[in-house]
């Protein structure tokens, strides 16, 4: 404990007031004259002490001082404060009564803008789980445990991995994929006008993966992508020169071949063969998905998971914006050390001066009676 204005036990001197009203206030003892006792021979009369009277009452006026001296120099308590309550939050979209469980107890939230409590509606927000995460972060005091259940794969990526200054229970719940706010979030694939049919069927199958029901639209003749789109080459020959010009300038063509040897491998099936690989050509990307899109002969368009993670591969650059929830589990980063919170006992010094002040005056008004009896 320290003390944020020690003047203020200057205060302490008052206790002189007390001790010379009771000096003052003192029984006077008058002295009677015995005729028998004037012949005695004359004695050494003893030394007088000092004797308080009442000195119950005067302990408890020396004590009320000193807690009206202690209030004056207001001590401080720099120790560490208890432990907060653990916090639990849930992404929106979740089945919170499941995860919460018959747990009826304990800080469940759901993980929205005000951290409303998990048996209110979740408000409706743009704002993305990491940038909610950051601000509870911020929010809560240090040393509160914090779990979080979210979707997996987690949306509303903004290109960094979180960071933040707890330790985080992180549980990834598997949903199913939750189309984009804006279609501009979702990659768009343009075939070219001769697709074969077996291509067709396939890629709109994983267009409804994606939660987007309309057919793909092929191209017209000799027409190209738009920047920004995927271009789908189905065909088995070379691209044409278009194409080839399209993909030099930063266009992406996605075609079904057996990558090239240097080509960075962007995915792999359960087994650990590379899937998807992708080849820099100038300055746009050439995008091989290994084997044929005839689902019949090529056994990894039929995995039900591929739809999945063809979206966080072919997702737009430069940033993602949706990516595995096991993979973006906060990372806890060491904070400069925050200084002990002070915490000023001044209502429980206040109610003990209340306390003592109400004896105080039960004591004095008892002495009086007892002096008038």
């Amino acid at each position: 404990m320290s003390l944020l204005f020690p003047l203020g036990l200057a205060a302490l001197a008052a206790w002189l007031l007390p001790l010379l009203i009771h000096l003052a206030r003192r029984h006077p003892y008058t002295p009677l004259d015995f005729a028998a006792l004037r012949w005695l021979r004359a004695q050494i009369r003893p030394r007088q002490r000092i004797r308080f009277d009442d000195w119950p009452l005067l302990l408890v006026r020396l004590l009320l001082l000193a807690a009206l001296a202690l209030l004056l120099a207001r001590p401080a308590l720099t120790g560490p404060a208890p432990a907060p309550d653990a916090w639990t939050v849930v992404a929106p979209g979740l089945d919170a009564a499941s995860l919460r469980g018959t747990a009826k107890g304990g800080n469940w939230h759901w993980l929205a803008p005000g951290f409303p409590a998990i048996d209110q509606a979740p408000p409706t927000s743009s704002a993305t789980l990491p940038s909610l995460l950051r601000e509870l972060d911020a929010q809560l005091p240090a040393g509160t445990a914090l779990t979080v259940h979210v979707p997996d794969p987690l949306p509303g990526l903004d290109g960094a991995r979180l960071q933040l200054s707890r330790e985080v229970q992180w549980h990834p719940q598997p949903t199913a994929i939750t189309p984009p706010r804006t279609a501009a979030a979702l990659p768009q694939l343009r075939m070219h006008g001769e697709a074969s049919a077996t291509a067709q069927h396939w890629l709109n199958a994983l267009q409804r993966g994606w939660g987007v029901q309309a057919p793909l639209a092929p191209l017209a003749a000799n027409a190209l992508p738009e920047r920004g789109e995927i271009g789908v080459w189905s065909r088995s020959d070379a691209l044409p020169a278009n194409w080839q010009a399209w993909l030099h300038e930063g266009g992406s063509v996605l075609t079904a071949a057996k990558p090239a040897a240097n080509a960075a491998v962007l995915l792999r099936d359960t087994e650990g063969v590379p899937l998807l690989g992708q080849q820099r050509i100038g300055q746009g990307r050439l995008l091989s998905l290994t084997g044929e899109w005839n689902t019949a002969s090529n056994a990894a368009l039929r995995d039900p998971q591929l739809p999945r993670s063809l979206l966080l591969a072919l997702q737009p650059l430069p940033s993602p914006r949706m990516g595995d929830a096991q993979d973006q589990a906060p990372r806890q980063v060491a904070l400069p050390a925050a200084a002990s919170p002070v915490r000023e006992p001044t209502a429980w010094l206040l109610l003990a001066i209340v306390l003592l002040f109400a004896l105080e005056r039960w004591m004095a008004s008892s002495a009086r009676r007892r002096a008038v009896a």
